[in-house]
């Protein structure tokens, strides 16, 4: 980096001793020298400007291949169902975000987490790490969606405590008072049991929509009661129990998203309807969850014709499971309400 506006200075200094227009008084010797002095200027203000585009774009390459790796795609399909999801950044610079997603198959079924740390951008990579992280490991050993959720929250907790270890080094050694609580994470965690059962446990995030093709309520919201709080805010229950929140039927599917979707404005400060876009899109086709992703994204560019001013995920899941009866005491089909 330093060689070019080496040779540059060089230039320079060799001009001002040897060149006889230099050693001049005149108008037309200064006239000269200025040009000359410009010249040199230009160049190293190039260089550097040249440099510094190539280390942002090295850094935008390496923060885009860490979150592809905390992010990693979704297979096609994973124990029965059909899966699709995708995420755009209000970040377009550097094409990262807080928002967070995974599913995984497991002895208990298959469980899925969404998610959306404060904040969009490099600073919110690490939160996405350490709640992955954790979800990956503990939606195979833990038995309950509740120990899950307990494991989520520890992680989060550890993180923001290394984060005020970092802002605040003079503690030398302890820990800080405490760390900032504007820092939280938003949760939704699913259990999706082998008869299409789904239960949830849910951190301040929007509830999924159930998504019925061919029917008069084919995009519906799926909810469990009043959500607890965010990860960061405040400290779990005591007691946290999963919520039965209905059933999907073969054929059916689930949307799930983040705020940033729901929240997206246009010009007039008109919420983008999210639940209208998705009847547009389900209620005369089979359910097809790439196109679901695709159709919703397109509409959601168009209704704020510029750049967000959020993070929005989607993850859209069909389920392609044979037809099961329905367990004893359980409902025959899927609500949108809390089922006890």
């Amino acid at each position: 980096m330093l060689g070019l506006p080496t040779v540059w200075g060089a230039i320079a200094v060799a001009y001002e001793l040897t060149c006889p227009l230099a050693l001049r008084n005149s108008l037309g010797a200064r006239i000269v020298s200025s040009a000359v002095f410009f010249v040199v200027g230009s160049g190293l203000i190039l260089h550097v400007r040249q440099v510094l585009l190539r280390e942002v774009r090295e850094i935008r390459a390496v923060a885009g291949a860490v979150q592809s790796v905390l992010l990693r795609p979704l297979p096609p399909r994973l124990a029965g169902l059909a899966l699709a999801a995708d995420r755009l950044s209000a970040d377009r610079a550097a094409g990262i975000g807080g928002d967070l997603y995974d599913v995984v198959a497991t002895d208990h079924g298959v469980r899925v987490v969404m998610g959306d740390v404060r904040g969009h951008g490099l600073g919110a990579l690490a939160a996405v790490g350490a709640v992955l992280g954790s979800f990956r490991e503990a939606a195979h050993d833990e038995d309950g969606l509740d120990a899950v959720l307990r494991r989520l929250e520890r992680a989060h907790d550890r993180h923001l405590r290394r984060r005020s270890r970092d802002a605040h080094p003079s503690v030398a050694g302890g820990e800080p008072d405490g760390h900032p609580s504007e820092e939280f994470v938003t949760v939704l965690l699913l259990e999706i049991r082998q008869d299409g059962a789904v239960y949830a446990l849910n951190c301040g995030h929007p509830w999924p929509y159930l998504l019925r093709p061919g029917t008069a309520h084919c995009a519906e919201p799926m909810t469990g009661g009043d959500p607890l709080p965010p990860l960061g805010t405040f400290p779990l229950p005591a007691e946290v129990a999963p919520v039965l929140c209905g059933r999907v039927l073969p054929g059916e599917g689930l949307l799930l998203h983040t705020d940033g979707v729901e929240d997206a404005r246009d010009a007039d400060g008109r919420f983008f309807p999210l639940q209208a876009e998705l009847i547009a899109t389900v209620r005369r086709r089979t359910l097809a969850p790439k196109a679901v992703v695709a159709a919703v994204y397109r509409r959601l560019l168009g209704h704020i014709g510029g750049p967000l001013s959020d993070d929005a995920a989607l993850l859209v899941l069909r389920n392609d499971r044979r037809r099961v009866p329905v367990q004893h005491g359980e409902p025959a089909g899927c609500s949108a309400h809390k089922v006890t």
